[in-house]
């Protein structure tokens, strides 16, 4: 299991040629899977790219690999119907969870996922600084979908 703010940053590498194409900005999600990767491409031109999940090759503590930058697409998001963690209209990072039952839980702070299934299996949450350095953050797992709304995302906890 892994959270997206350890892989936010690292280098995304191809095999052939070892060329470093860019570097990881934000994770692309549907429901509750795993899309891809946004990547902030190297270059003059500062350019999007995307990588599903299924095209990466290694996860490692410095780099992300694939064998080959042919598996990238330009980024778009009007033609990627995906929800994301940092970026665009649908992103949920600093949104506002509630359960499905009205209590409101904290504000969306990162993603817990399993690289190898990608599934996203809960979601790392705040109350605010004074409370994290109180209580710490707190981890909440799920398996239903997340609604992600205009104003708040809501969850199903009972899953």
């Amino acid at each position: 299991m892994r959270t997206f703010s350890v892989l936010n940053g690292l280098s995304v590498v191809s095999l052939k040629g070892g060329k470093e194409i860019g570097k990881v900005i934000d994770l692309l999600f549907h429901e509750t899977n795993v899309a891809g990767f946004l990547i902030d491409k190297n270059g003059w031109l500062n350019s999007h790219l995307f990588v599903p999940l299924e095209n990466i090759d290694a996860i490692g503590r410095d780099a992300l690999v694939i064998s080959d930058s042919k598996k990238l697409s330009n980024y778009d998001q009007k033609h990627f119907p995906y929800h994301s963690l940092h970026n665009g209209n649908s992103k949920i990072f600093g949104k506002t969870l509630m359960s499905s039952e009205g209590e409101k839980l904290g504000l969306v702070e990162d993603v817990y996922f399993n690289e190898k299934l990608g599934n996203i299996v809960g979601y790392e949450v705040t109350d605010g600084f004074i409370a994290d350095l109180k209580e710490g953050k707190r981890v909440l797992k799920s398996t239903a979908p997340l609604t992600v709304g205009e104003d708040v995302l809501v969850i199903d906890l009972n899953c």
